[in-house]
């Protein structure tokens, strides 16, 4: 028996299994960043604007941080970034690392 779509289309299995697929992987490659690199679950925001600020600056962030076409890891290009104002400046810049 077909899977029954949200309008009550059928979908294929095929079709169901890729769509999960790209649940994870949304999941895999956002939301498990910010909670390992970034701690997102330990942060204490919770009123007015300030949970969607950082909700923004941390994804810059990520996106600054997973860019390069290093082998360090999220988290050590983070540290990096922290400890060297010059990393932290080829980052932003996107130019070659200095690593």
């Amino acid at each position: 028996m077909p899977i029954r779509g949200p309008a009550w289309a059928p979908i294929d299995t095929k079709t169901f299994a890729a769509a999960v697929r790209a649940h994870w992987g949304v999941e895999n490659r956002l939301h498990w960043v910010l909670d390992v690199v970034f701690h997102d679950d330990l942060a204490r925001l919770r009123s007015l604007n300030g949970p969607q600020n950082m909700a923004v600056v941390k994804h810059m962030a990520m996106n600054l941080v997973r860019n390069p076409k290093d082998k360090h890891s999220l988290k050590v290009r983070r540290k990096l970034a922290n400890l060297n104002p010059d990393y932290l400046e080829t980052l932003i810049r996107q130019t070659a690392s200095l690593t």
